[in-house]
């Protein structure tokens, strides 16, 4: 019984530790940096330390819905962006691969405003890399006063950004590209006995540092290695599942994390600062912070995505606690994460040697931004650990048939748009999609009409608005053959959510037989027309569907259809005595059926509505009501 209990309460604190932690320190962050980003007292410059620490702020933004956190994002950047596209303090002539990170940020700010500026800064950053100075094979140097040398800093400097770019500006040939820096890098600087891989190479083996034969420098330094494992499993968000490459890019990973694992420490769950050694002075060598959490980030979301088995997750729970135990620092609520290395790299003035030595004559230091940064990415994906079992490996597929609008995209190509998992704008569905995998669902589009095959494995299945004319002159019909594939999908097990939208901007007449089938009837109507911002007049009060919306009090919606419902439909919440929500309960399965998109960006990621509208959390409860619904 006691062993049990420990259990428990390990496990407890690891929920608490993740979330509670992961606020404290983004408060501390946002404390530190209020107005700029200036290091050591000097001027504020492009630096990649900003793109590490802004991308933990991201992370707590879409676990929370905050706006506060975007607004700090876009306050740092526009410091440094001008509207032009141009960056103050960068210069692409010093073709340093650091300077590209931030870019990632630049892309993510694009993608939510859809302002040019960050757009065209982003392009700068490409162009940097077209020309970016290469060894003989292909691979970037670090920097052009590192001639002919690999870094594995720089794959996460320079490959995750590549990858989303590429992926954006349907760039497909650019990913053999990316996928050799990965490849090549590990063939260059890893350790065939232990798996380690060396901080850096030089392809001309002429550095004091580097090895007259391999050209790898002499030591395995722990945050290199959390560069590097980092890199590879955030490039694969962007990846294409199709590519050849794909699978040596997941084999690398792989190698990586059982390495990872091999090297973390028995007793404390933690990871030094210099891994392997065993040499003179190892007594000096110690846990290192930053190191911890990359490693911690890179299981957890590895694990998350399905890319290594599940039971690697216990090494990043073990690692997480230790590292709140160890590094997680109180004073008088005042938090902050001690235990980080200033700085570790190769060459230069002083010269940097690379030695054991070397690398513990470097300061270690409190709130270090490297170490503040990859502990929000840690925390991020640790909390959402806690999570994954509610739909854990449950497929979530959203229509993209009916509701299937086109346009122009910023690289001139026709794309679909307009309530999609993928879109991070207003009209895009990217928070639902981060809370679905929060949950452990996976997501997916359908591309084609709903057939019984192709939703048979469908747990959770979204009809979002379907095109009529106004919207889309080739619009797909739902026609008779698609409703019978649906209501038997409901029938044997399967969730649909249906949306519909107001009397101007949604096809009622297909879409009304599919609901009939269900007991569900779409009204040509407005209600919730709210005037500018009077937003409360979109209230809408959510404890009065408590089943389905437990944490929630007060939601907002505005611009929905009402509904007429007949058995087996039930009324969820109503207004004035007209039915908003209803639930239909048909075989073995569930319809949830409400009249507006409601859950799109713009009303769920926290920059449109006061404080007092809770539509993150709405969307949370109703996410995983829909996903314990499901029997497939």
């Amino acid at each position: 019984m006691k062993k049990i209990i420990f259990i428990f309460l390990t496990v407890l604190t690891l929920n608490v530790s993740a979330q509670n932690y992961g606020r404290e320190i983004a408060h501390t962050v946002m404390d530190i940096w209020k107005d700029s980003f200036s290091l050591n007292d000097k001027p504020a410059k492009w630096t990649y330390d900003m793109g590490v620490i802004l991308k933990g702020i991201e992370g707590q933004w879409l676990q929370t819905g905050d706006k506060s956190y975007f607004q700090y994002i876009q306050k740092q950047i526009d410091f440094f962006v001008n509207e032009d596209g141009s960056i103050k303090t960068y210069k692409m002539e010093e073709f340093n691969i650091d300077n590209i990170n931030n870019g990632k940020v630049l892309l993510m700010l694009y993608k939510v405003t859809q302002k040019d500026k960050y757009l065209k800064a982003a392009k700068l950053l490409r162009e940097q890399l077209r020309n970016h100075p290469r060894t003989h094979e292909g691979g970037f140097w670090h920097k052009k006063i590192y001639p002919n040398q690999m870094w594995l800093d720089g794959l996460y400097m320079g490959e995750p950004f590549y990858a989303e770019y590429a992926n954006m500006a349907h760039e497909d040939s650019s990913f053999d590209d990316i996928a050799n820096q990965f490849i090549w890098m590990e063939n260059h600087s890893r350790n065939k006995k232990t798996g380690l891989l060396y901080h850096g190479w030089d392809e001309s083996k002429t550095e004091k540092w580097s090895n007259k034969q391999t050209g790898c420098s002499s030591e395995s330094w722990a945050r290199a290695m959390g560069w590097y494992s980092t890199a590879l499993v955030d490039a694969l968000d962007y990846f294409p599942q199709s590519h050849p490459k794909r699978k040596q890019l997941l084999a690398i990973l792989t190698r990586t994390i059982n390495t990872i694992q091999k090297y973390q420490d028995a007793k404390s769950g933690l990871w030094y600062d210099v891994l392997g050694y065993n040499g003179p002075g190892k007594e000096k060598n110690y846990f290192e912070a930053s190191a911890s959490c990359q490693f911690v980030y890179t299981i957890a979301k590895a694990v998350r995505k399905g890319y290594v088995s599940s039971g690697k997750i216990k090494v990043a729970q073990t690692g997480f606690a230790a590292i709140n135990k160890y590094f997680i620092k109180n004073n008088n609520n005042a938090y902050s994460l001690s235990g980080t290395v200033k700085v570790s790299g190769l060459g230069n003035k002083p010269y940097r040697d690379g030695t054991f030595n070397y690398y513990m004559s470097e300061p270690v230091i409190d709130n270090d931004p490297k170490g503040l940064g990859v502990y929000l990415l840690a925390a991020t994906e640790m909390e959402m650990n806690t999570t994954l079992s509610v739909g854990k490996g449950k497929q979530v597929v959203m229509d993209n048939y009916f509701n299937k609008e086109t346009k122009k995209d910023a690289f001139g190509k026709s794309v679909v748009f307009h309530y999609k998992f993928w879109e991070r704008d207003n009209g895009g569905f990217s928070f639902v999609n981060h809370i679905l995998e929060s949950y452990g669902a996976k997501t997916s589009s359908l591309d084609a009409a709903p057939t019984k095959e192709n939703l048979k494995k469908v747990a959770v299945y979204v009809l979002i608005d379907p095109d009529w004319p106004k919207e889309n002159p080739n619009s797909n019909y739902i026609e008779t053959t698609h409703i019978n594939a649906i209501y038997e999908y409901v029938k044997n097990g399967g969730v649909l959510l249906m949306m519909a939208n107001d009397s101007n901007n949604v096809e009622f007449k297909n879409y009304n037989n599919l609901a009939s089938k269900f007991g569900i009837q779409w009204n040509e109507n407005i209600r919730h027309d709210v005037k500018n911002d009077q937003f409360e007049q979109g209230e809408v009060d959510l404890t009065k569907a408590a089943s389905i919306f437990k944490n929630t009090k007060k939601g907002y919606i505005k611009q929905l259809c009402t509904q007429e419902i007949k058995s087996p439909a039930q009324i969820i919440y109503a207004e004035n005595g007209e039915a908003l929500m209803s639930v239909a309960k048909v075989g073995k399965g569930t319809v949830f059926a409400v009249g507006d998109p409601w859950f799109y960006n713009e009303y769920v990621d926290g920059r449109k509505l006061p404080i007092e509208f809770d539509n993150y959390n709405a969307a949370k409860d109703l996410m995983k009501w829909l996903l314990t619904q499901s029997k497939n």
